[in-house]
């Protein structure tokens, strides 16, 4: 399970490997409203994914490290959403890998810059979608499952 974590929009996507290729089971995105009071919308993104987490029974949670914010205020609302996300795992017992943004998008890309639109192109071929996956952040999530399936593994295991 990958999961690009935000308090807004949260992405999630489950991918599975079968043989030699990776097979998309699902993916999307939870949404709050940005009027809803933050534990509120903490509370909704806990029980979404848990209940998620729940019907695929992942091996692992994927999830993005917090990358450098330019307003504290902003790093600090993230980690509240990563917290919520982290807790979900935690009670079915399921292990959290993180990575780097710029390490999630070289192995979807091929280099560490790449843009919101690359990424969500090199995920529709890699996984073979027969749509660009939309959200960003939900295309973000298949990132993140798709770097610990193909880089992060050998070192998580």
């Amino acid at each position: 399970m990958g999961v690009d974590p935000g308090t807004a929009v949260t992405g999630y996507a489950f991918l599975e490997e079968r043989g030699s290729r990776l097979a998309v089971l699902e993916y999307g995105v939870v949404r709050s409203r940005a009027t809803d009071p933050l534990p509120q919308r903490l509370e909704k993104i806990h029980r979404e994914l848990h209940q998620l987490m729940e019907t695929y029974h992942p091996d692992v949670l994927a999830l993005e490290s917090i990358f450098f914010a330019q307003f504290a205020r902003s790093a600090m609302v993230l980690g509240h959403a990563r917290g919520a996300i982290m807790v979900a795992a935690q009670s079915l017992k399921i292990p959290v890998a993180e990575y780097a943004p710029r390490l999630v998008k070289k192995a979807a890309v091929g280099h560490g810059g790449a843009s919101k639109q690359q990424v969500a192109t090199l995920m529709k071929t890699h996984l073979q979608l027969r749509d660009l996956p939309k959200p960003a952040d939900a295309a973000d999530a298949l990132a993140i499952a798709f770097c610990h399936l193909t880089r992060g593994r050998r070192r998580f295991a």
